[in-house]
């Protein structure tokens, strides 16, 4: 092992006198000058811009080396490389993540709604269903969910294209739920309508059905179509549909869907099969609904709606009837007295007319 003073390779060969010699501490061979921290610039080197006489080595510096290994340029151009790199997927991201989502806390308001019964000018027609059919306007109506189909989705500025998809989709499913399912169209149940709407709206949909009221808010036909069970049968479980779907952006976070669909029902009288007595029982009942849906960034996830406004025209319906849970429609060989003298279409396009009641127009009834 070497003495405190030694040079860092051991005694230089040649030295006289050994461990005893009196200047050998002071006696740096090439060795020691090389593994110096500290290196002398060079008469040349003093004479140009330096401000110190000498220089720190690089630690990665080799010894006898004419210049340190440029380790330090290496870190820095892998730096450079990574910014870029990180500056790339940033510009990647912003161009393909959905579009910014504002924070929207709102509540859902009551639903409006406006039922129109539409009286029949005469007695309404009696047959077999099929017949019946073939004598309406709803002869070409598919049958079911078919008569439902989905718009193409496509994104909005806020929304996705999956997002609009959910929204079409939950008002595609309430329109089935709430016009088409033979237990929801019977009065054995609704939990499955109510299931789809807001939450802060079902406290109104139970107030319809507890309490009915025709005051623009508690009208169960509002809600869904339903029929007094004790009264009314389905002549045939069959529900013809037509209509469409539409949707908008109507906030930056809300997107509206607006469905116009007129279902046509085949009706007879409970305890009566068809044909019994050598009589034709079916009768066709038609009801229009024009619903505008309201979807926020909390219904979409959980596959509910807010429903905002109904514009319901159903018939052959006596104008004088009370509000209650289900329709009343007048079945096979009924008649009413007309409300007035004008009619209307609920096979008709455009916007639903006005009024608390209708007349059930005569091209609008089978062999009309």
């Amino acid at each position: 092992m070497a003495a405190r003073g030694d040079p860092p390779e051991g005694t230089p060969e040649g030295t006289p006198g050994g461990g005893d010699d009196e200047y050998r501490s002071v006696v740096f061979d090439e060795s020691f000058v090389r593994a110096a921290r500290l290196q002398e610039f060079s008469a040349k080197e003093r004479m140009g811009d330096h401000s110190h006489a000498v220089r720190r080595r690089d630690p990665a510096e080799k010894p006898g080396a004419g210049s340190p290994t440029p380790r330090r340029g290496s870190l820095q151009v892998l730096l450079l490389v990574l910014v870029i790199a990180v500056a790339f997927g940033t510009a990647v991201y912003v161009g393909v993540r959905p579009p910014y989502r504002p924070a929207v806390t709102r509540s859902a308001e009551p639903l409006r709604m406006t039922v129109i019964p539409l009286a029949p000018a005469g007695v309404v027609p009696g047959d077999d269903p099929e017949r019946l059919l073939r004598q309406s306007p709803a002869v070409k109506f598919p049958t079911g969910a078919s008569g439902i189909p989905l718009p193409l989705a496509r994104r909005t500025p806020h929304f996705t294209e999956n997002e609009v998809m959910t929204a079409l989709t939950t008002a595609k499913d309430y329109l089935v739920a709430s016009s088409v399912d033979p237990d929801v169209l019977t009065g054995a149940e609704r939990r499955s309508v109510r299931a789809l709407l807001d939450p802060q709206q079902r406290a109104q949909f139970d107030a319809s059905f507890a309490d009915p009221a025709d005051d623009g808010r508690h009208a169960p036909a509002g809600w869904l179509v339903s029929f007094d069970p004790a009264k009314v049968a389905l002549a045939d479980s069959a529900v013809h549909v037509r209509g469409t779907l539409r949707f908008a952006e109507s906030t930056p976070g809300t997107i509206d869907v607006m469905s116009d669909h007129t279902f046509v029902y085949a009706l007879r009288p409970v305890g009566r099969s068809l044909g019994e007595t050598g009589k034709k029982d079916a009768s066709l009942f038609t009801v229009r609904r024009t619903l505008h849906f309201r979807f926020d960034r909390d219904d979409l996830p959980g596959h509910r709606a807010e429903l905002l406004t109904s514009q319901v025209q159903a018939g052959p319906q006596a104008c004088s009837v009370e509000a209650a849970s289900t329709l009343t429609p007048l079945l096979a060989g009924a008649r009413a007295k007309p409300a007035g003298p004008a009619g209307t279409d609920p096979y008709a396009t455009g916007p639903p007319s006005a009024g608390l009641c209708g007349v059930l127009d005569s091209g609008a009834q089978p062999g009309g």
